[in-house]
């Protein structure tokens, strides 16, 4: 039989686009393989976030056609929406899929005559390029309404923490993101289906559900109003969750500071049910750069939504997203980011070196910021998120915290079990416990940048 292989790069919807992926293969009869090496065919799920993204799926290209060199190569995701022709110039791609058709990904790398079965509209086909027999599949993605997720399981964490994909696609502009040109308009998974997902999920013993998206806070504003004319929002989406299901632990990923309404604040702090845990992209700390990037908030709002998010909830894990080097970036302007994050109760960065992105307005700008100067941007500000997140840790000593076990190790004086806390940090838990249960615990330490506890009862 038949065995393919999907390689994911990028963000968690990639992961989930991958997860589905792996579904349609599966429901045509065929067997996932344990590497790309032994695979029929190899899937590269891709993302173009960044120049070094592009890289790297050219890389995972060259590596796969060298240790597989019979294998169908098929490539797909961000990049492949965004550059189908350059991809399909390397050697050895079989097919190129964007997103657009990526929900007929199987079909199509099986070939004519299963792709005749297909429903639905006929495919919009770019022919090949004349030095290549690769088959392109490329359309409009804004005329794409179709919604691909599947669960994401981690699986260094023994499938404990499943990430359920909830919204797709971004209608903002930033002038710095080639996103919403590779991934389309918003779209939301409706909320009968979610909560659906989740119970399936609650149903098989998860006890922790990861709801993510594009563009996480939007979702719903797609939807079609209820019967007294209110458009769904994500407040809907979290409530719903917490009173039609039984999970234990949700857990919110990142939504965008104008997303973080009073009522969302309120109902993370007053539920014990929902992770106490709030990533918050945050870009720059300058107005003016804030402008140039396009962005639909002012630093003033940013500190006010941080600030708040604080005091509900004081133990609050508060990362942000931080970009380095975009064009005309100053140092005063770098200034003004290093002081507020200094300023702020985060507890993590992401920081991320500007990379121009073909077709988007931010790579025309004439004042790009040297690369050398905006990678020591990048150090000094990785490094002050380093000393807020130990600072952190530090403060969680001798406090009880809960953690959810993700598998036991060894360790090389006494076993223990690694564990994440509902605040979003590594523990390493006294003892071998068995994986996916919540558990009450008391930080005694920090050690090789984790916290280190016991279960409280044994403390």
């Amino acid at each position: 039989m038949a065995s393919f292989y999907v390689e994911n790069f990028g963000c968690r919807a990639a992961q989930a686009d991958g997860a589905a992926i792996e579904q349609q293969f599966r429901e045509l009869g065929l067997d996932r393989s344990n590497s790309a090496h032994q695979a029929a065919i190899v899937v590269l799920n891709t993302c173009t976030v960044t120049a070094s993204a592009d890289q790297d799926a050219r890389s995972a290209v060259r590596r796969v056609r060298r240790e597989n060199p019979d294998c169908q190569i098929v490539v797909t995701g961000c990049y492949a929406q965004r550059a189908p022709k350059e991809i399909a110039a390397l050697a050895g791609i079989s097919l190129v899929v964007g997103n657009s058709h990526k929900h007929r990904l199987a079909k199509l790398a099986l070939g004519e005559s299963v792709r005749r079965s297909v429903s639905g509209s006929p495919l919009i086909t770019i022919s090949s390029l004349h030095d290549s027999a690769s088959r392109l599949f490329v359309s409009d993605i804004f005329a794409h309404t179709e919604f691909l997720a599947a669960p994401v399981f981690d699986a260094a964490n023994e499938r404990t923490r499943p990430n359920l994909k909830v919204q797709d696609g971004c209608d903002n502009r930033c002038s710095f993101c080639v996103i919403p040109y590779v991934r389309g308009q918003s779209r939301s998974l409706r909320m009968h289906a979610a909560l659906r997902e989740v119970t399936v999920l609650v149903n098989s013993g998860y006890r922790e559900v990861v709801i993510s998206g594009i563009n996480l806070g939007r979702w719903g504003r797609d939807l079609t109003p209820d019967a007294t004319g209110v458009v769904p929002r994500f407040e809907h989406l979290v409530r719903a969750i917490l009173n039609e299901t039984s999970l234990e632990k949700l857990r919110i990923s990142s939504v965008e500071p104008m997303d973080w309404s009073d009522e969302l604040i309120s109902m993370i702090a007053d539920s014990p049910r929902i992770a106490k845990h709030a990533h918050v992209p945050m870009q720059s700390g300058s107005d003016r750069v804030l402008r140039l990037m396009h962005r639909k908030y002012r630093p003033w709002h940013y500190r006010e939504k941080i600030e708040k998010i604080h005091a509900a909830m004081p133990t609050a894990a508060i990362g942000a997203d931080v970009m380095t080097g975009f064009p005309g970036e100053t140092d005063a302007d770098f200034e003004e980011t290093r002081r507020m994050i200094d300023d702020l109760p985060l507890t993590y960065l992401h920081v991320f070196t500007y990379s121009p992105r073909p077709g988007t307005p931010a790579a025309a700008i004439r004042d790009q910021v040297p690369v050398q100067i905006a990678r020591e941007r990048t150090k000094i500000l990785r490094e002050l998120g380093e000393e807020k997140k130990l600072a952190f840790m530090r403060s969680l000593i001798a406090k009880q915290l809960e953690a959810i076990t993700l598998n036991s190790s060894r360790g090389d004086e006494a076993d223990f079990t690694q564990a994440l806390t509902d605040n979003f940090l590594k523990l390493r838990l006294s003892g071998r416990h068995e994986a996916n249960r919540w558990i009450r615990v008391c930080v005694e330490q920090i050690q090789g940048g984790s916290l280190v506890g016991v279960a409280a009862e044994d403390s």
